[in-house]
């Protein structure tokens, strides 16, 4: 979903968030450097399958994902990080590694780790290496409705 699209999908439901362009950057800790962000504050998005159904993972970008808690939490017998090739296809128009956690968008569930939901708002990818979104977490949560889990080693200070 590039910028545009998401900016009218923000728009239509009255939100408000800033747009932040930076240098190309790919890495979820580059980007946050780029954007002067600290990287807490940057979300990431993860492609995972869980017994065969694509999920969107959101966390931290420091953090890493603990598939064994993702496993325990969701009750899921079979957690693997996806391949490109797994959902590549679903984004149109969004640059490989850069979409947004709208995954209610193209009917793909949503995992947020609450470590984001304690911060006020939510920066993430707008669909190129270029731009970001920074949003209230209230507003993202109410469009998007993810399931809040803990499922990092991360924690907040």
């Amino acid at each position: 979903m590039p910028v545009k699209r998401l900016k009218a999908y923000l728009d239509s439901h009255d939100v408000k968030y800033v747009v932040l362009s930076h240098s190309p950057a790919y890495t979820a800790q580059e980007i946050a450097r780029a954007a002067h962000i600290p990287g807490q504050e940057m979300a990431k998005t993860v492609m995972v399958i869980l017994d065969g159904e694509l999920v969107m993972v959101v966390m931290p970008a420091p953090a890493k994902i603990r598939f064994d808690l993702l496993e325990d939490l969701t009750g899921a017998e079979q957690v693997e990080l996806a391949r490109e090739k797994d959902f590549a296809r679903l984004f149109p128009g969004c640059e490989l590694g850069a979409m947004p956690p709208f995954g209610n968008l193209y009917e793909v569930p949503v995992i947020v780790d609450v470590t984001l939901a304690a911060d006020d708002e939510i920066c993430f990818n707008a669909g190129t290496h270029t731009e970001l979104i920074r949003m209230s977490f209230a507003d993202f949560d109410a469009l998007v409705k993810p399931t809040l889990m803990h499922l990092t080693d991360y924690a907040t200070a």
